[in-house]
């Protein structure tokens, strides 16, 4: 499956250690320039060199974005989350990888399947991969500042038995 990413989940997960999480469901996940100059100016050296070494390794791929692809969005998104919807729709993508709730209400606007960090959590603990997502929740909040709505957050634990 084609897969399209916005910095979040990227830089999320790579300051967690689970970036390989997209490596192994995706095999190659696609990020316009914009999420790509996003995510180099990480400022967690650790996440940023995690983030490097998947783009030398080019399972992270800078795709080229078509200028004349930029979707009407129903309202303003930053640099990164237009990119990543324009990048989606200009490859066809399966899904498009977002955090932010105004970014995936945008990319669902704009007729795109939307998954995010919390999404791949479910996946890898589905998989075998980590014992549980409430320890990767705390790990998100405490090591990456990540912000999870306790009612979200109950729905994600629900949907693993946790």
């Amino acid at each position: 499956m084609l897969v399209v990413s916005n910095t979040s989940p990227v830089s999320n997960l790579a300051i967690i250690d689970r970036l390989d999480f997209l490596r192994r469901r995706y095999d190659i996940v696609r990020i316009p320039p914009a999420v790509a100059g996003e995510l180099a100016a990480l400022t967690h050296p650790t996440g940023r060199q995690r983030i490097q070494a998947a783009i030398a390794e080019r399972w992270l791929r800078i795709e080229p974005l078509n200028q004349t692809m930029t979707p009407p969005l129903p309202f303003p998104l930053d640099a990164g989350e237009t990119a990543a919807i324009a990048l989606a729709r200009q490859l066809r993508a399966g899904v498009l990888l977002m955090d932010e709730k105004r970014g995936r209400e945008a990319a669902r606007h704009c007729g795109l399947v939307v998954a995010g960090a919390l999404g791949e959590l479910i996946h890898a603990k589905l998989a075998g991969w980590i014992p549980n997502v409430r320890d990767e929740i705390h790990r998100l909040r405490s090591e990456a500042g990540f912000f999870v709505d306790a009612t979200v957050e109950n729905f994600i634990l629900s949907q693993v038995n946790e």
